[in-house]
């Protein structure tokens, strides 16, 4: 950490509304617009510097517990060890280096005593350790994030279970589906977005105090086990300097599929609120405007804006993977990496997350444009079913395909309804009688299976 690269901070201590002063105009305007309180508190250097103290207190009880620190000496780090930000800040003026800072405006609070604080450590066992305990701060919340948008898509699938519209593949009518279907679907990929993420999250719920090149020459083995006890954290099995990235890149590639989804998500609606479908749209409030120079306009913004956002976490978790590879026991490529791609990636995922959550509990479905899109392709949709009873009656699969295609171009093309088209044809007249036919024709037939698929996605229909 010699040598320290800008630091994020997403709430500036005790300036809340300005940056910090070796951030970007650009890095605050991301911090200040996506930050929700309790993510921004996680990425404040007041917390950051906390976490370390956590880490370096750990680390003095494990050593009192073996007998090198007395009574006495852990008494007073205990009631003493504390820090003042802006002092850090001042001394990293001078050493360019955060953890010398930290540890000498500590040393300043504590006095003798602190002789002990940072007994056969390197820095990286502190940060990475402490990156350890923000990582799963972060995580929690944003698990928090996901069950809501989980429970919203739930009530949103069961509300409009049996709700017919049109399924489209290519952007082209299909077969019909449900909008309870599609968006219990959502909530089938959701929930493995979940499972991958708590992975991810234990991937990183580690620590590591194990020396210089993680050999425990200047350490007992059993300060790490300890210490890690004490914070919650699993031990590194093995560590070098570091504990190695593709922890993390297990962490932030979770966040990358799970972006994934949500711009999916968010495509589907998109396209539901063009105005030639506007099967459902945002919610609009009282007082919105949609354009600088159209008053007409309703315009899919929540949208579209997480769209762009879960690209930018989809690009983090490249960086991440890029971290895994570092010279030897360690070099510092992946400290500035990740002083960015933490905080942005985890105040974006938990913002996105609840940000959808509002999006969908506010969404205006629409049933009337859904039976208008229904009716719009004049039944062709029911080209399949026609098809299989066809081949069921005993005709070629091929030769019946070339009946019904003939019919279902004639009825495009005519702009006449499909089953008009099929009851009127003598060859397939020849096949079916009226009574299939109208068995045919019945749009309910589509969902006959609905309470099945929901029973597989949540366990109840």
């Amino acid at each position: 950490n010699s040598g320290t690269p800008p630091r994020r901070s997403a709430t500036p201590h005790r300036r809340p509304m300005q940056p910090h002063p070796h951030s970007t105009s650009k890095e605050a305007t991301m911090i200040d617009r996506y930050s929700r309180p309790e993510m921004a508190r996680i990425w404040t250097l007041e917390n950051r510097f906390r976490a370390w103290l956590d880490v370096e207190l750990a680390v003095c009880e494990a050593w009192h517990r073996l007998g090198v620190i007395g009574a006495d000496d852990m008494r007073v780090i205990r009631e003493k060890a504390d820090f003042d930000v802006d002092r850090i800040l001042e001394i990293e003026q001078e050493t360019r280096h955060d953890v010398i800072a930290f540890l000498t405006a500590v040393e300043e609070k504590v006095g003798p005593s602190a002789r002990f604080i940072h007994l056969g450590c390197t820095s990286s066992d502190i940060v990475d350790t402490a990156n350890g305990l923000l990582l799963a701060q972060a995580g929690e919340l944003i698990l928090k994030g996901f069950e809501r948008l989980l429970s919203t898509l739930e009530a949103l699938a069961f509300a409009n279970k049996g709700r017919l519209c049109m399924g489209r593949t290519h952007g082209i009518h299909a077969e019909p589906t449900s909008f309870g279907l599609k968006m219990a679907g959502f909530h089938a990929e959701f929930q493995r977005h979940v499972a991958r993420f708590r992975d991810g999250l234990e991937s990183v719920r580690v620590g590591k105090i194990s020396g210089a090149v993680g050999t425990y020459a200047m350490l007992d083995p059993r300060v790490e086990a300890i210490a890690c006890e004490i914070l919650g954290l699993a031990v590194d099995p093995i560590s070098t300097q570091v504990i190695q990235r593709d922890r993390h890149a297990h962490f932030f590639t979770s966040l990358a599929l799970a972006a994934g989804g949500v711009e999916r998500l968010c495509v589907e609606l998109r396209h539901l609120q063009r105005t030639e479908v506007l099967e459902a749209e945002e919610g609009f409030a009282k007082g919105q405007k949609g354009s600088s120079a159209m008053p007409h306009k309703k315009n899919p913004i929540s949208a579209e804006n997480m769209t762009g956002l879960s690209r930018l976490i989809r690009t983090n978790s490249l960086a991440a993977m890029e971290n895994m590879a570092l010279w030897h026991e360690r070099d510092i490529s992946h400290s500035s990496v990740e002083r960015v791609i933490m905080p942005d990636s985890t105040i974006l995922m938990d913002y996105v997350l609840h940000r959808l959550s509002g999006l969908l509990s506010n969404l205006r479905v629409i049933p009337e444009n859904m039976d208008r899109n229904l009716a719009g392709s004049y039944g062709l949709y029911y080209s399949q079913r026609v098809l299989l009873a066809l081949v069921e009656s005993g005709m070629a699969r091929q030769e019946a395909y070339v009946m019904v295609q003939r019919c279902a171009m004639q009825s495009w093309e005519t702009r006449k309804p499909f089953p008009d088209m099929v009851r009127a044809d003598a060859d397939i007249a020849a096949r079916l009688a009226p009574s299939v036919l109208d068995e045919l024709f019945d749009p309910g037939y589509y969902l006959r299976h609905e309470n099945m698929i929901f029973e597989r996605v949540f366990g109840r229909s």
